[in-house]
């Protein structure tokens, strides 16, 4: 009964559930009588025959097993039931309930007949219930107003604005407006949903209800469900089966109908407890289930975990307090790898295995893969079906079953058996429609994943709770499907946003302060001293304002002088916060207590913004900002409003202003980004091992089979072992085989390989987005770089060969956005992470290794282009120079001297079969890059001195650590005790030989390029560079071509890790350049470079003649050398080394034979006074002004580079001026 005006809040704790003997029998919807009614209804005896209420022993939960064991034995007594009418349940007199069940204020009579309402629209209840049959009722109406009476289920719920009548489950009909009311209101006499009338009488439809024996039941049970073995065994199967007993739609809504009457019946903590260890429980059945073929048991645990992730309030429960804080949720998108292949059904979907073949040996004319014969074919294309069925098996069309599209949909689909719904979960978990009375989950979820990103990447969190490596790379996958759907779901519905494939994370999320990034690095280092270094271009880019009390928090000191002091801070103009609205007064004294939580941070937003009305900030206000944690932000901090732009606070000019999606979603991709970088990459490289396993067994399978070819037959014994041997390969193979079919189905599938392609062309957009920001390009965090770097590594070189990525859309596209970001920001100054900034110049020099990417960086733009060669060539001493060198170094390979080859043509000729022998990529020189390398050179007249003189330094480095070390080696081998020799020394050892070969072919191609830089000596510094290059070149000669040197000796050791150490490569490096410098360059420059190289006192001809073989002639009193030493000659390499090219190697010769004899005939004795104290291998040339000192030419031309101060006496060198002893003395003579 209601009178209009008041409602009922319906309340499970208003039962008053109680077996006390002193509480009244006749009051209350549930007492004993009531109980005992309805438990003799629902276990009656066998025959159903009515036993007489006062013959039967009253029931009640403690006695009902007694009952139960009567019932089911042979001869139990009939008992006759009177007194009692079917369809009814209650007292017989029906009676007002006065313990509960009501709402409002209101007067009830002490005989219970009768009430008064006091309060607006009141409702009360009777303590009847019917659920069969027609009944009868009287009421009187004592007074007059609009009042409804009727009927109602006990899922009731009343409140003050809705009473009986007003809900779905309610009907009312209403005397004084003659009409009914169900919610929507009809004429008088139409038929309602829960009940019909008939003249006065009205019928109720429906089963039993059974809430009053579940109200007892759920009173004696309630703490057992708290228990995790009752949960695990009877809840969880009790769920099972419930999924697999009816259809989906049944199923669901009996999930439902169970997940309502534990939230209804039990106390909130008794709900929380059950729901954690149900759970848990699912968590453990699917992570330790056995993987069988059709994957059914890990499909059944998914299917019940999203019905219960479909029920609103236990999801909000399950994502604020066990998903991410309990449990390791991210066990649910993961699908295991099978320990044995038998267990996954493997044999049977794959029954014919199959590896690849590679050929060992790499030359000339060398295939790199063998023709298959016609077996090996067949075996491929059976194990590719079998490979298609896995795939299709794990996320393809298997069966028709549920998807759980909805309750109104009863249409069958095939659905994808355990990846979609997987996906299904964080769709629900993501879910932002369902903020009714609360906050929806999507940003319960974005809290979660924020502090799970931050646990997992400082490694602080909960030990257990970390997300391993192979579960993030499915949590990774599973999440961008789901955010893909939710973003072109909005696009849907609002065209002006964009779809994913447009996706990005626009600049101002990096420093406005919404999102915490925790401890991740910045572009241009710490976020406080990037605030406080750049609030200028905050504020004219972004009008955005750094609180000055955070900034004084983040870096302990004052702030700058031109920063304003506080009392003037509070004298501003309008300001706004970062939580919201502006705030031109000063915050009240009751909203500045510490202990404000989360809901009072609310409350004192809400007051601060009805103090000042909200209003569109104008564009000369600043937006005072501060960093949030992922606690302290509400969904307005988020979303926005029409005042406040929420993640898109702080748009600058740059940005488009229509939004890409909603807020929310651009911080899940963030997320997505940050997940990849933190563990995925690091996995999916961990997993090629798989396949790296295939082709050592393959390798050794092929040995043995030789092997056995080879073998004598009657050698049995070794042919037995053979076949063992051979048997254990082939075994392990199979099963590795069948293995690799399930990485590649699960990990590197084409699907997979797309949603890394997505993410890296994300990363693109965010950093290509966030470069036009100038100079706040430095507040976005490293690893969108490093995902970007990486993520294509992954593509290019983990996804094939099953995959390639010149299939994938805009492939070509994507390769030249890459090259140009990495061209330009390489050297980028707003980029001061080492680390990062070493990346950025490996994966350039990575770039230019591989033809496809190459030509990508050559269709960028030209200015971009010329830029990048003008950062290659800056000096190398004010950066790491290696992989600078390396670079400049791939884009020559191809065109130097004898430098064609793939691989080392030694390495070929000792160990061809070896694995782990570095192989370098097919040579692919880039001409267009060289031109723009030669103009620079040309047309800068800085740029050429300095870059060479810094190549000559380091050449001058790298090879004297090398002999250094190749000495100390030497020295430890010859000891008579055992030693071993360091292998890190033997490492750096072999570097600093590579380093030296690749700074030799860097000077080749200058040479070729430019060759007036060291021969038109009209330029101030082409003499000294060409006198420090012929110097460095007799050095290397002598050093590597001396008969039976320290360099030959440690070559001939063959220690492991100097594998590359070895004549050829340097001595081809050296021959490049003497070749460009005395054969091909003019006349006039090759008498220069002549003269320069003979006069040089370490110049050899011997050295020259080493390099075609030639017998060094013995000096007097020594013996012959022995006529079966193999001796070096560039003639044995002539797979390398073309015909031509030796031609011009016998000219050098011919030509220096010469010039050497002529310069021997015509050289005069110089007195050791006339030589450079310096070096004393040239003439003295020079004298310096003012103090008057002397040297050569080149010794003081290569000072004055680094210093001005004079060799001798320290004094600041004003000029050098041109010194001859003869002129000088004449002039003197005449003066005297």
């Amino acid at each position: 009964m209601a009178s209009k005006g008041a409602g009922m809040s319906f309340s499970r704790k208003s039962y008053g559930l109680t077996s006390d003997t002193e509480k009244s029998r006749v009051t209350g919807i549930v007492h004993e009588k009531l109980l005992n009614d309805y438990l003799h209804r629902v276990f009656s005896s066998p025959d159903h025959a009515p036993t007489a209420a006062t013959s039967r022993k009253p029931l009640n939960f403690q006695n009902l097993p007694e009952h139960l064991d009567q019932l089911l034995q042979v001869d139990s007594e009939e008992e006759e039931s009177q007194g009692q009418v079917e369809g009814r349940l209650g007292p017989s007199t029906v009676v007002l309930d006065h313990t509960g069940g009501f709402e409002g204020l209101l007067l009830v009579d002490d005989d219970l007949l009768g009430v008064i309402g006091h309060s607006n629209f009141g409702t009360i209840r009777s303590t009847t219930c019917v659920y069969k049959g027609k009944w009868l009722y009287e009421v009187l109406i004592s007074s007059q107003g609009l009042m409804q009476i009727g009927w109602c289920t006990i899922n009731c719920r009343f409140n003050q604005e809705e009473g009986v009548g007003d809900t779905h489950n309610s009907y009312a009909y209403d005397g004084n407006r003659v009409r009914k009311w169900n919610v929507t209101t009809t004429n008088y006499g139409k038929e309602g949903r829960l009940v019909e009338k008939e003249s006065s009488e009205w019928q109720l439809q429906g089963q039993p209800t059974v809430l009053l024996t579940l109200a007892h039941i759920f009173h004696r049970f309630a703490p057992l469900l708290r228990k995790v073995y009752l949960v695990e065994s009877v809840l969880t199967s009790f769920l099972l089966g419930v999924m697999e007993a009816g259809t989906p739609t049944q199923a669901q809504a009996v999930v439902r109908q169970v997940l309502d009457l534990l939230w209804l019946f039990m106390e909130d903590y008794e709900v929380h407890d059950c729901l954690k260890q149900l759970m848990m429980s699912l968590l453990r059945l699917y992570r330790f289930s056995p993987i069988v073929p059709d994957l059914s048991l890990q499909t059944h645990y998914l299917r019940l975990t999203i019905a219960i992730l479909r029920h609103e309030k236990s999801r909000k429960f399950l994502l604020s307090n066990v998903l991410f804080d309990v449990l390791r949720s991210a066990v649910f998108f993961h699908i295991k790898s099978p320990l044995r292949v038998e267990e996954a059904g493997l044999q049977e979907l794959i029954p014919t295995t199959w590896w690849p073949h590679r050929s060992g040996r790499e030359g000339k004319d060398s295939k790199e893969v063998q023709d298959e014969t016609a077996e090996e074919r067949l075996r491929r294309r059976a194990y590719e079906r079998g490979c298609q069925r896995l795939k299709k098996r794990i996320e393809g069309l298997a069966c028709l079953a549920w998807v759980g599209c909805g309750p109104q949909c009863s249409v069958p689909h095939p659905h994808p058996v355990v990846e979609e719904l997987q996906v299904q979960i964080l769709k629900l978990l993501l879910n932002n429609k369902d903020d009714n009375g609360g906050e929806a989950s999507r940003y319960i979820f974005l809290t979660k994943f924020r502090k799970f990103l931050q646990e997992n990447a400082n490694g602080r969190g909960n030990i257990p709770l970390l997300c391993p490596p192979e579960y993030m790379v499915c949590f990774l996958h599973r999440l961008i499907s789901a955010l893909r759907y939710y973003w072109d779901e909005y696009k849907a519905s609002n065209p002006r946003t964009s779809f994913s494939e447009e996706a990005y994370v626009p600049p101002q999320v990096f420093y406005n302060g919404k999102v915490d990034y925790f401890d991740q690095q910045r572009l241009g280092g710490l976020l406080s001293h990037l605030r406080k270094t750049l609030k200028d271009e905050l504020a004219s880019k972004a009008n955005i304002l750094i609180d000055p009390l955070e900034l004084q928090a983040a870096t302990m000191d004052d702030l700058d002088e031109d920063e304003e002091p506080s009392p003037a801070a509070a004298q501003r103009p309008m300001q706004a916060l970062a939580i919201g609205g502006a705030l031109p007064l000063p915050r009240p004294s009751w909203l500045s207590s510490p202990t404000l939580g989360r809901a009072n941070r609310f409350l004192s937003t809400a007051a601060v913004s009805l103090m000042t009305p909200r209003r569109p900030l104008s564009t000369s206000e600043k937006v005072k900002v501060r960093t949030l944690s992922a606690e302290q932000r509400t969904r307005e901090d988020i979303e926005g409003s029409h005042w406040n732009e929420g993640l898109l606070l702080g748009r600058p000019p740059e940005e488009p202003e229509q939004p890409l999606t909603e807020n929310s979603l651009l911080e899940v991709l963030d997320g997505a980004v940050m997940m990849y970088n933190l563990s995925v990459h690091q996995q999916l490289g961990k997993m090629v091992g798989v396949s790296d396993d295939v082709n050592e067994y393959a390798m050794a399978l092929r040995n043995t089979e030789d092997k056995l070819r080879r073998c004598p037959k009657r050698r049995k014994d070794i042919l037995e072992e053979l076949t063992k041997s051979q048997k254990v390969f082939s075994e392990k193979l199979d099963h590795l085989s069948r293995r690799l079919a399930w990485v590649h189905a699960t990990v590197y599938s084409q699907e997979k390989m797309l949603d890394i392609y997505w993410l890296l062309r994300v990363c693109l957009r965010t950093i290509e987005h966030g470069d036009r920001t100038g100079p706040l390009f430095a507040f976005m965090p490293e690893f969108y770089l490093s995902v970007a770097i990486n993520s294509y590594s992954a593509l290019k070189n983990y996804f094939g060969p099953v995959h390639s990525m010149e299939e994938l859309p805009g492939y070509e596209e994507t390769l030249t956005r890459l090259a140009a970001i990495l061209a330009k920001h390489f050297a980028d100054t707003r980029i001061v992470g080492t680390d990062i900034r070493d990346s950025l110049m490996q994966a350039l020099a990575s770039y230019v290794c591989y033809p496809h990417s190459l030509r990508a960086v050559e269709r960028i733009p030209e200015e971009q282009r010329v830029a990048m060669v003008r950062s290659l060539l800056a000096p190398y001493e004010q950066r790491p120079w290696a992989q600078t060198n390396w670079i400049l170094v791939r884009l020559w390979k191809g065109c130097g001297f004898g430098y064609r080859y793939t691989r080392l043509p030694h390495l070929l000729k000792i160990k061809p079969e070896d694995a782990n022998l570095p192989s370098l990529q097919k040579p692919c020189p880039s001409l267009l890059l060289q031109q723009h390398m030669a103009d620079l050179l040309r047309q800068d007249p800085d740029v050429a001195p300095s870059f060479l003189n810094s190549v000559l330094n380091q050449l001058n480095w790298a090879f004297s650590e090398f002999i250094g070390m190749i000495q100390e080696i030497q020295q430890a081998v010859e000891r008579l005790e055992r030693n071993f020799v360091d292998t890190r020394q033997l490492k750096v050892c072999a570097t600093c030989f590579d380093l030296s070969v690749s700074l030799l072919r860097v000077l080749e191609m200058t040479i070729t390029l430019v060759p007036e830089i060291f021969l038109d000596w009209t330029q101030p510094t082409s003499e000294m560079l060409l006198r420090r290059l012929a110097q460095l070149l007799n050095q290397v000669l002598n050093r590597v071509t001396a008969e039976r040197n320290l360099f030959d000796r440690v070559v001939t050791l063959w220690l492991p890790g100097l594998e590359s150490v070895d004549h050829y490569p340097i001595l081809v490096a050296v021959t490049g350049i003497l070749v460009r410098l005395l054969v091909h360059g003019p006349a006039s420059g090759t008498e220069k470079a002549t003269s320069v190289l003979l006069a040089d006192p370490c110049f050899q001809l011997r050295s020259i003649r080493y390099l075609l073989g030639h017998p060094e002639p013995p000096a007097p009193g020594t013996a012959l050398p022995a006529p079966d030493r193999k001796r070096f000659s560039l003639q044995s390499y002539t797979d390398y080394i073309s015909a031509e090219e030796l031609a011009q190697v016998e000219q050098m010769l011919a030509h220096l034979t010469s010039a050497s004899a002529q310069a021997a005939a015509a050289s005069l004795p110089t007195s050791e006074e006339d030589l450079c104290p310096i070096c004393y291998a040239h003439p003295i040339s020079a004298v310096f002004q003012p103090c008057g000192h002397k040297s050569c030419k080149a010794c003081i031309n290569q000072h004055l580079m680094n210093n001005k101060d004079c060799f001798f006496c320290k004094a600041t060198i004003v000029s050098v001026e041109d010194w001859d002893k003869a002129a000088n003395a004449s002039a003197t003579s005449s003066a005297a």
